[in-house]
């Protein structure tokens, strides 16, 4: 990550689907995906621990489960595993390029262009909610906030898995894939006290480096979370 605020902060961004900001700083979220388009699915395609996370959570959903894919990106991998395993599929994203990728690549599923914040998410509708790198554009209270929906969007016993990029950073201008992109992040304990304190109890965290394959890619750290609505 090109941080430009010099904070001694490391790791990239990776994530999609983010709300667009409103200061001026970075590119809106929506911009800066809508460039990146197929690119950004190509430079995370190898991320082994972002598939073993998959595995994961087929092995733990009942058959005909309805999931929510937040920064659905492109669909693949994450719509497009469950959508071949049987599960119902809603996946947002604020960026049209990708929603249209999406819904194209993965027929199967429902895609809906959409900022996450300002979509209604009724109590307990969903078995599961993912929410892979899709935080890192929001404010940290923002983070917060919208992980307590998502918890309440799930049925009690519920799964939630997220995935985050774990370094200490609030409103940091950064340049992810040679956009200009503002993030916030929490380090490891820190995000795994904020998804718990959302009302979830975490049954399983992995960590694992990866560096994206792209001429401006960088190893960054990776957190994958998984849990339950207590």
């Amino acid at each position: 990550m090109d941080d430009s605020t010099n904070t001694g902060d490391s790791g990239e961004p990776g994530g999609r689907g983010l709300p667009d900001a409103d200061d001026g700083r970075g590119r809106p979220a929506a911009a800066v995906f809508d460039a990146l388009g197929a690119e950004y699915e190509r430079a995370f395609a190898a991320s082994a621990a972002h598939r073993e996370s998959l595995e994961r959570l087929l092995a733990d959903l009942a058959p005909d489960s309805r999931v929510l894919d937040v920064g659905s990106g492109t669909g693949r991998p994450t719509a497009r595993t469950l959508a071949d395993a049987g599960h119902r599929v809603l996946g947002v994203d604020v960026s049209p390029v990708m929603t249209a990728l999406a819904a194209r690549r993965v027929p199967e599923a429902e895609f809906r262009c959409s900022d996450i914040r300002d979509l209604p998410l009724p109590e307990g509708a969903f078995d599961a909610v993912c929410v892979y790198f899709s935080l890192l554009q929001m404010s940290r209270g923002e983070q917060g906030e919208l992980l307590e929906r998502l918890v309440r969007s799930l049925r009690p016993g519920g799964l939630l898995v997220a995935a985050t990029v774990p370094v200490d950073a609030v409103g940091v201008d950064a340049v992810f894939m040679g956009q200009p992109v503002r993030v916030s992040s929490f380090g490891a304990e820190e995000f795994t006290a904020l998804v718990a304190g959302a009302g979830v109890t975490v049954e399983w965290e992995h960590s694992a480096p990866f560096t994206p394959d792209h001429p401006a890619g960088a190893p960054e750290p990776h957190l994958f979370l998984h849990g339950r609505r207590s």
